[in-house]
């Protein structure tokens, strides 16, 4: 049974920032749409939890509009890279089914990319749900577990981008959108809004893309009524 690599982020360095061949500039795309789309979601002045912030993308983005922001990963590589980018902001290195914080401690909490990249999914939404307060929102993004989900996310990244890492992402980890729904249920959090995610393919960028199999600055992700790929949401902390 193949296994996750998550490795890789170990290795990426300032690429975070800059590369072009690698699938990092994927998600930094994508975090040019999400990110405005969460804050919109947000109250002014909340405590957030960045589980997986990687480099903090979100993280930065978040504490720059005023939020009292901290990211937890288990890269020590990728959290250099968000320290130097962000000193103001806290960053720890942490395993995300075990965050040293008390319970009902954050009015939000993210799990964006992340949790198609754990075995148990489930323990880190039932450590959000343990950090939110009631009321608080808990946002996610991950990818649905379709033909046409392999087809775009595991093999097109590896035809369309020089440098994609082996068995970045495993097809059995991807979680169905009704999946996902239930475990929040169980879990004391009611679902508001759930969205679809693509790559915008009626563009430039994305044949640029396709043809040189790097990843243009211009390229854009859209949300869609489609949930057969990739699909972003948040639910709200019950009790």
């Amino acid at each position: 049974m193949k296994t996750i690599n998550n490795a890789f982020y170990e290795e990426l360095g300032d690429q975070w920032l800059t590369a072009i061949d690698h699938p990092i500039a994927l998600l930094r795309a994508e975090n040019r749409l999400r990110n405005p789309w969460i804050a919109s979601k947000l109250p002014s002045s909340c405590k957030i939890l960045d589980m997986g912030c990687g480099a903090g993308f979100l993280t930065r983005e978040l504490s720059n509009l005023g939020h009292q922001v901290v990211g937890v990963d288990l890269s020590e590589e990728s959290l250099k890279i968000a320290c130097k980018l962000d000193p103001k902001t806290t960053y720890l290195r942490a395993d995300v089914t075990a965050v040293p914080f008390e319970s009902k401690s954050f009015d939000a909490v993210s799990a964006m990319d992340l949790l198609e990249h754990v075995e148990n999914p489930t323990a880190v939404i039932q450590e959000a749900s343990r950090l939110l307060k009631p009321g608080g929102l808990f946002f996610y993004h991950t990818f649905n577990r379709t033909f046409l989900s392999w087809l775009i996310v595991i093999k097109g990244v590896e035809w369309c981008v020089k440098n994609a890492p082996p068995d970045m992402h495993i097809h059995r980890l991807f979680i169905k959108p009704a999946e996902l729904q239930k475990i929040c249920e169980d879990l004391g959090l009611k679902q508001e809004e759930i969205k679809g995610l693509n790559v915008k393919v009626l563009s430039k960028a994305f044949w640029q893309m396709v043809l040189k199999r790097t990843v243009p600055d211009d390229l854009e992700f859209v949300f869609t009524d489609s949930l057969k790929v990739g699909y972003s949401g948040f639910a709200r902390k019950l009790t």
